[in-house]
Order: C-alpha cells, then structure tokens, then sequence
C-alpha cells in the first residue's frame, strides 16, 4: 500500500510543478486534465500527508519514553498518535479502493409498474416523485424523457433525467425491484395490497461511449402525446428509436423539436446498451464475487416500503427505518449512506482477498 501511495504522490507533486509553469496554459485542454487529475488525487493525497506526519510524531513520542520526566506524556501522545494511525490507514485503503468510471456521470432513471395494477402504477408514481424531491434536495436538475401514465394519476413507465454532479454515485444503488405494501385508496375493506415497481438507474452515456453504429438504429417519427386542446403538438417531433440487433426501442416526447428528441432518445440507447453489457458481464461473474450491495440487477428485490408499519427495509444490509414519511419526502441520505458503506466493506475484502 505505502509503494502505491508514493507513486501517487510523486504524480502529485509532478502535477503541482507542471501547473505552476505559466506554459502549460498556452494548452487549455492540458491546464484542464491536470487540475482535474490533481482534484482527484488531492483527498488520497493529504490524507497519506497526515499519515506520514503522526508516522513522525509518533516516533518523536517513542524516543521520550525513555525520558523519566517526559514518559507520562510521551506515553499519551505515542497511544494518541497510534490510534490515530490506524484510523488513517483505513481511509486511505478505502481511497485506494478504483474509483467507478461512470460516478460522476448524470443519471438516466427508468421506473416500470410491476405486479399489482394501478396499485403498482400509483406506487411507480410515489417512487418518481421521492426521486425528484431528492434531486431537488441535492440541487440537481430533473427533466422527464418519456411518461406512459394511467387514468387515475398512476404511472405505467417513466424514463427521467438527473443532471448534477455525482448522481450516478449516490443513486446507482436504486436499481432493482421496490415493493410496496400499504392499503389502496380504492380498496373499501381496508386490506393490506402487495405491489411492485421496477427501478433501473443508468449513466448517461454518449453515443461515442459504446459500440453504437448508426446504421443498426432505425428512426420513426410521432406526434407527443398532450393534455388535449392547445397542449396536442400538431407536428411530429417525438422519436421513437428502434436498435435492431437487440430490438431495444426508445422513445423521447417531451421535447419540442425532432432534433432534441433524438439526441436525447440516442443518449438513452447508448446508456441502456451500456447497463445490458455490464449485468452480462456480472452474470457472468461467480456467485461468491459478485457485490451483495452493488448496483442491483433489474429482478432483484431491493427494498420494501411498509405504509402500516412505518418502515422502509433495505434488504440487501438488512437496514430498518421508521420514517416512511420523510424518506418518500426524498430524504434518502440514511440509506444510500449505509449501502455505500457497505458497498466499499464488501471492495475492501475482495481487494484484501479476504
């Protein structure tokens, strides 16, 4: 670990020279590739600073033990100085840890009624609407791509967009299966109903981030569906994108020009094909090595959200809130928090072979 970090910090220390040189601005691109490697590398790199620092004052502790009218002191300073040590060497082994490429990417978030008609339909619309009071609540910006919604305010499927930064690092732990237990407003008995929503949370990728040849992807053209009267768009500016070696199809309406649609709609294909090459490639993984926290397949269930009781489950940490108010309110901190804890325990054992 202690060779790894030199490395790293005679990179730094490379990085820091170079952008002190007035030359390096006549290239902007280059001025801009090394502040962004050196404000990814800074955290690892005080960090290890620190470290080094209390390795010497510690050192500088032991040698006054030896000192009788210094030894109480030096004594509580060398135990000070050691505990200290070992919390630093587990920040940095979790720095260590390899960086998702995809954290700081936006997010595209798919969510799907499953099982329980327009009680799974309502419930997809109460997950749509936690998601957006949390990117709101982290200051990110949330644009809707494609809606499919029922008579009675239910979502049948919604594709949405979160634009800021980190949110495909906080929300990449929501793909899976939500279920939902509560009493529908439409059942007269007061019985407890089941239901489910499918949640898939991808990173915006760009056509050029996969192997995406324009010639496979068939384009058709529609009128956006609206609320009727003066909202019905007269012209055909929705998109409706066709992948035939997958038969992937995608569909983006809420823009107002065919061009918009369609950038958005390919950015969509790319990051869908994206996420069905990354669970292959997990599938293809042992069951022993695959992340128990990770960022769960589309048939996994994940949570369970329990209106009598109060309580949201996270399955996968065995986690148990009881504030179902304030979590469907967007407050979703406790929870991602706690799975990526977890989620750097499990890298941390896999890396450590443990």
């Amino acid at each position: 670990m202690l060779d790894k970090l030199r490395a790293v910090e005679a990179r730094y220390s490379q990085i820091e020279a170079r952008l002190a040189a007035p030359e390096t601005y006549d290239d902007p691109a280059l001025a801009a590739r090394l502040n962004k490697e050196q404000t990814e590398l800074a955290p690892l790199v005080e960090t290890y600073r620190l470290y080094l620092s209390t390795q010497e004052q510690q050192e500088q502790a032991q040698t006054l033990l030896s000192d009788p009218e210094m030894k109480e002191l030096a004594q509580e300073e060398f135990l000070a100085a050691k505990e200290r040590l070992a919390e630093l060497e587990d920040q940095l082994r979790l720095l260590l840890l390899p960086k998702d490429p995809n954290d700081g990417k936006n997010v595209i978030v798919e969510i799907r009624a499953g099982v329980g008609g327009e009680e799974a339909a309502l419930f997809a619309h109460s997950l749509f609407r936690m998601y957006s009071m949390y990117a709101e609540r982290s200051r990110w910006h949330t644009e809707i791509d494609s809606l499919s919604e029922t008579e009675l305010g239910g979502i049948k499927e919604i594709s949405f967009t979160i634009e800021g930064a980190g949110a495909y690092s906080r929300l990449k732990y929501e793909s899976g299966v939500h279920r939902v237990q509560r009493v529908p407003e439409t059942e007269s008995g007061g019985r407890v109903h089941t239901s489910t929503a499918t949640v898939a949370v991808l990173p915006e990728m760009e056509a050029v981030d996969v192997e995406l040849n324009p010639a496979d992807v068939e384009m058709q053209v529609f009128r956006s569906s609206g609320a009727g009267g003066q909202h019905v768009n007269k012209t055909s500016s929705a998109v409706r994108l066709i992948h035939r070696p997958t038969g992937m199809v995608v569909e983006c309406q809420q823009e107002r020009s065919q061009f918009q649609n369609r950038d958005k709609a390919m950015r969509i294909l790319a990051s869908r094909l994206y996420e069905a090459e990354q669970e292959k490639r997990a599938g293809e993984l042992t069951a022993q090595r695959r992340s128990q926290v990770g960022t769960g397949m589309r048939n996994e269930r994940i949570r369970t959200y329990n209106f009598p009781q109060g309580r949201v489950t996270d399955h996968r940490i065995g986690l148990t809130l009881y504030k179902i108010d304030t979590i469907m309110n967007g407050e979703l901190n406790e929870i991602i928090d706690a799975l990526s804890t977890a989620d750097q325990a499990e890298r941390l054992k896999a890396e450590q072979g443990e």
